[in-house]
């Protein structure tokens, strides 16, 4: 197995596996299927037109079917993981991982078969008459040399991709590797000596890859159990013999001399220390054996101090792993209606991969391995399974390069809205914040965040000066912050790419202090309490900066209770013109849609008119988002079918603004499932002013509207936006600690917005 079963782990892997239902697929519609009619259109007698359709058109099953997002995993069983010839029935649990991960990662629905079919005639044929049915092929554990028989065999005779990932996933990324290690070695493909331990269907991918890069054959040598392939050994195959060499050499130690890359696909403890040392400058060291490398890491760098080392486990930097590219590459070939997964496509992946390699690592990446990642470098050659760019660089490259090479049949005409179309797959925020950082990247304004020395905060600072939307300014020293940020392989340098305010040593500390005496020397902070307040408390110190126009928004609240933040923007920062008191809107990104709630987070009770003009201000914010806001005024009644004091509340406030009118659509008293549900809507009320669905949720009190986010966004496993808060007189934003740095992005970006809005407003009112 890659990794030792223990028994605790067997037993969670078996629960995991048998609850709350039996495997890790199921089939879910995706039409509704609620009445006759929905029946009538899905089947008899309606199914008959999309039949012709296709009958007439067959290009048109993509547009109809889900064939053109549709991948077969098929296996025989006859090399399942490191367990072996364990039988197609046996490998379903795998097979059924390998479509959850194509679903996971790029959104590909799989259909997994296992084949009792070791015979490869019946194997081909059996597969190559589903092309109906699927728009790739994934061919998966299946040993060699049958694995190349099939492939060759399938690849001639069907009109679509067919991908064996043992393969060519494997070879993809271990030349990722090799480009990226050549590379900090200063060292030539065409130059470089490979040598090779095992010379299985995944090794000789491999080779075949990096020698279709630049690699020469004649600087190529293969060993496996029988030792070094040489011109007439018996058992050489046509797939090693153009890598047998006329030699007398015939073990790995005798091949090993000068090498500058070593490739692994055998048994660990093969390659010996003796051997490393042998090797020349700079070696790349891809010990891929599992669980048990070829050579430990540790024992290679004993004797080669300035080996760069990869293997299969992720325990250890730099892991081969195959999730890295097989779902983006088969994305990209279904996104063009591929024919066929080339040459052109593969290398297009593997540099891809190697470029992404050098960007700086993301936060799912850095989160999903304990001890952090590096930046570009030895330990740092190919991207981390998790990051979520892969996406982002593989597919597009893929889908060109399948255009380029004339096996695309549905061409990509405009690569950024197709860029675009991914990224929402990733983010599930990038449709509804591309016109909030479109907005913010004309005007950027300066955001200052009191969490300063967090990742997520950043993080959230690298992209703001990455992109151009924002200019950050975080709070925290200097020192921690530049060791921190290098260890999430982040290039933050204070003073030159991000300012930085010290608290422990800022020229503006007394400045700072005569302020918050200022404003709130009468109200419970005097001068001694001031100057500790401005040494060690971050919230302070934004609020303060906003209000000496140090900076134009504030992020806080990544750490701490929400109210103590909350309490310090009121007495420093304090409330805008004709508001009461503070409001928060969170929003929920689901797979149906984005809706917004509130007040989340406020505090008051409030009268018709201020929760009429709540209403008001919250529809504005949701405009910023390019969303039409369509408001539903919540409460346990529908139009008078039940009487309370919060009923009453927001029956007034739905009256007051009927009288007043607005720009936007809204209705009330409702409850939940009325605003969701026109068609009950008008049942119980014919002449509502809402149409459709509402997305903007205002409740009676905080509670009503906290409990229900909350309960949403779990249920629904929402991307959350916000809280936004709403009435400071300037803009200050209070985050929650389980933030994510795509929260925190977010949030800063309507920050942006707001700032301009308020400049605009300001404006117009002088002008006046």
């Amino acid at each position: 197995m890659p990794r030792i079963v223990t028994d605790e782990l067997r037993e969670n892997a078996l629960h995991y596996h048998r609850n709350p239902k039996p495997g890790k697929l199921e089939i879910k519609a995706t039409k509704p299927l609620s009445n006759q009619r929905d029946l009538a259109l899905a089947y008899s007698p309606g199914v008959a037109a999309a039949c012709m359709e296709i009958h007439d058109k067959p290009e048109e099953a993509h547009t109809l079917t889900a064939r053109g997002n549709m991948v077969a995993v098929i296996t025989n069983g006859t090399a399942v993981l490191g367990l072996g010839d364990i039988g197609p029935l046996a490998s379903k649990p795998v097979m059924e991982g390998k479509a959850v991960l194509f679903k996971k990662f790029a959104d590909i629905d799989v259909f997994d078969l296992e084949l009792d079919a070791k015979d490869s005639d019946i194997f081909v044929n059996t597969v190559a008459a589903l092309e109906p049915t699927f728009g790739g092929i994934n061919l998966e554990d299946i040993k060699a040399p049958e694995c190349f028989i099939i492939e060759d065999e399938l690849k001639q005779r069907m009109n679509i991709p067919v991908f064996h990932d043992d393969q060519h996933g494997t070879a993809i990324i271990v030349a990722a590797a090799i480009v990226n290690g050549l590379e900090i070695a200063g060292k030539k493909l065409e130059d470089c000596k490979i040598v090779t331990s095992g010379a299985g269907a995944a090794a000789l991918a491999c080779l075949n890859l990096v020698v279709g890069m630049g690699a020469k054959p004649e600087n190529i040598w293969i060993s496996d159990i029988d030792g070094v392939a040489y011109e007439g050994r018996d058992g050489i195959n046509q797939w090693m013999a153009p890598y047998a060499k006329k030699t007398e050499a015939r073990t790995l130690g005798d091949i090993i001399e000068g090498a500058d890359v070593f490739l692994g696909l055998s048994a660990g403890g093969v390659l010996k220390p003796e051997m490393v040392e042998k090797m020349g400058d700079k070696p790349l060291i891809m010990a891929l054996a599992n669980p048990n490398p070829e050579i430990h890491p540790d024992e290679a760098r004993k004797v080669k101090p300035d080996a760069m080392i990869c293997t299969g486990r992720s325990d250890f930097p730099n892991q081969v792993n195959n999730v890295l590219c097989f779902p983006y590459i088969f994305r990209g070939a279904l996104d063009v209606g591929a024919t066929a997964i080339n040459e052109e496509m593969k290398i297009a992946a593997t540099h891809a991969i190697a470029a992404l390699a050098h960007e700086a690592v993301s936060e799912l990446a850095a989160r999903a391995y304990e001890g952090g990642v590096s930046s570009f470098g030895a330990d740092s050659l190919i991207p981390n399974p998790f990051d979520q760019r892969l996406i982002l660089r593989i597919a597009p490259a893929v889908a060109r390069a399948a255009m380029d090479s004339g096996v695309a049949t549905r061409p990509i005409d405009d690569f950024d809205a197709y860029v675009e179309r991914l990224t929402r797959f990733v983010f599930r925020s990038g449709m509804i914040m591309r016109p909030v950082f479109a907005a913010a990247k004309q005007n950027p304004k300066r955001i200052i965040y009191a969490e300063g020395e967090d990742e997520r905060a950043m993080r959230a600072a690298s992209l703001a000066k990455a992109d151009g939307w924002a200019i950050p300014i975080l709070i925290g020293r200097p020192d921690v912050i530049e060791r921190r940020a290098a260890s999430f392989g982040l290039h933050l340098k204070a003073g030159a790419d991000v300012e930085v305010i010290n608290p422990e040593s800022d020229p503006r500390y007394l400045d700072y202090v005569n302020t918050l005496v200022e404003i709130a020397g009468r109200k419970g902070v005097p001068l001694n309490a001031a100057r500790t307040l401005v040494r060690t408390n971050s919230t302070v110190i934004a609020a303060l900066a906003i209000k000496r126009g140090d900076a134009d928004a504030m992020i806080c609240g990544l750490e701490g209770r929400f109210y103590s933040h909350l309490d310090h923007i009121r007495r420093i920062i304090g409330m805008g013109p004709r508001t009461s008191d503070f409001a928060a809107i969170s929003g929920c990104i689901l797979d149906r849609g984005v809706y917004f709630f509130a007040d989340t987070y406020g505090n008051v009770d409030r009268s018709p008119a201020e929760m009429a003009q709540l209403t008001r201000r919250v529809s504005g914010i949701i405009k910023r988002f390019g969303v039409e806001p369509k408001v539903a005024l919540l409460a346990n009644s529908s139009f008078g079918s039940a009487e309370s004091p919060e009923i009453q509340l927001m029956r007034d406030t739905a009256d007051l603004l009927h009288e007043q009118g607005t720009d936007f659509e809204f209705d009330g008293e409702m409850h939940g499932n009325t605003a969701l549900n026109e068609d009950l809507r008008q049942r119980l009320f014919p002449g509502s002013t809402l149409k459709g669905e509402a997305n903007v949720f205002m409740f009676p009190n905080s509670d009503a509207a906290n409990l229900a986010y909350q309960l949403v966004l779990e249920l629904g496993a929402g991307t959350p936006i916000g809280p936004i808060l709403v009435g400071a007189a300037a803009t200050a934003h209070v985050l929650v600690p389980a933030a994510t740095t795509r929260s925190v992005v977010n949030v800063s970006a309507v920050a942006a917005v707001e700032v301009q809005a308020r400049i605009d407003y300001a404006n117009s009112i002088t002008k006046a």
